[in-house]
């Protein structure tokens, strides 16, 4: 896609820094869109505490979740709204109507599947009859377990009227799903399982809401900065190994291979991975805030300080771009190559179109 060399005014060393592909799965293209995505999102914060909750799906689902994906991920986002929505509207639990946002991820740190869905909530919500805010218990946002046995209730349920329903055809290693009785003793150890769901603790005001944001919306498998090499076709990055202790750990794997599970988590096109429900729902958002905002006792969305803005994209002409392989010299540009076009036999029968890298 073309881009700029730039050189160190301390070490001579060269860092190239590539122009944008674009695509959302692209580790390098995503911060514009984030930048721009939590502006937007700005507007719509509430003066109340945030909270985080994660829920995963067992292991045994992967398969499914691989063969169907979009089938799969639009009942895992349905599962997802219905457990909170019904768990806050309980009145021994909340008694409130909620919304929040949900971020579909699909890998874990050695870059294998593993779906789970982040979801940022307001720390409360409306009255059923639209009279009151409803604030939950500081630092508690809605309990656990009950999250995930209904969780797994409603996604088993829905993964069952969908087999029903024929919306599940089976590739030839999971032939045998295809058998009603078979699908159905496969899934009935899944109803013994704990899954696992948890929600963490609040983490405070506007400008930590908007650093969460941050992370989990335009986040992608793996950034460049956990690849520490790339040394005769061996691929060596960076981990965190959540059984032990959130240890960083190094794995190395063949560019085949590494760049197979990477592929795992390119979503189908026109696929939605942010979604949002509840009071913050496309439909009803504009409405609904401003009647939060009101029972809240304040007029304007919750401004965030300098500190909180989301950072904007660093410019690759920037002379005070700091050297990554020094960390003393600043980085001076020194060449630029152009993005390639289509040949131009091409671009005399058609507009001309860039290459798509993705």
């Amino acid at each position: 896609m073309g881009g700029r060399i730039h050189r160190c005014n301390a070490c001579d060393a060269e860092t190239p820094l590539y122009n944008s592909c674009g695509d959302r799965h692209c580790p390098k293209c995503q911060a514009g869109n984030r930048a721009a995505w939590l502006a937007a999102r700005q507007q719509e914060l509430l003066p109340v505490e945030y909270h985080h909750v994660v829920l995963t799906v067992p292991h045994e689902l992967v398969p499914v979740a691989a063969a169907h994906p979009v089938v799969f991920y639009n009942l895992l986002f349905r599962a997802v709204r219905e457990t909170l929505l019904e768990v806050a509207a309980t009145p021994r639990h909340l008694g409130a109507r909620i919304g929040g946002l949900m971020v579909l991820h699909t890998w874990g740190q050695t870059l294998e599947r593993h779906p789970h869905v982040h979801v940022i909530v307001p720390g409360g919500g409306l009255s059923p009859d639209g009279t009151r805010w409803i604030s939950c218990k500081s630092g508690f946002f809605l309990p656990a377990p009950v999250l995930s046995r209904l969780l797994r209730g409603k996604l088993l349920a829905f993964l069952r009227e969908a087999h029903d329903r024929g919306d599940l055809s089976w590739p030839s290693g999971l032939a045998h799903l295809a058998h009603p009785q078979q699908f159905a003793r496969f899934l009935t150890p899944l109803y013994q399982k704990k899954w696992a769901v948890y929600a963490k603790p609040s983490f405070g005001g506007v400008e930590q809401s908007l650093k969460y944001l941050a992370r989990y919306t335009y986040r992608v498998a793996i950034s460049n900065e956990r690849i520490e090499s790339l040394e005769d076709g061996q691929v060596t990055f960076r981990y965190k190994d959540y059984a032990h202790g959130h240890r960083q750990r190094r794995m190395t794997l063949t560019a085949q291979e590494f760049l197979r599970r990477f592929m795992l988590h390119v979503l189908p096109r026109g696929f939605v991975r942010i979604r949002s429900f509840g009071f913050l729902a496309n439909r009803v958002r504009d409405k609904q805030l401003v009647l939060c905002r009101q029972l809240l006792g304040v007029t304007q969305p919750a401004a965030a300080t300098s500190s909180g803005e989301p950072a904007s994209p660093a410019n690759p002409d920037d002379d005070s771009l700091r050297c990554p392989h020094c960390g003393e010299g600043v980085l001076k540009l020194v060449s630029r190559s152009s993005r390639p076009r289509v040949p131009e036999l091409v671009a005399s029968t058609y507009q001309p179109l860039l290459f798509d890298s993705s």
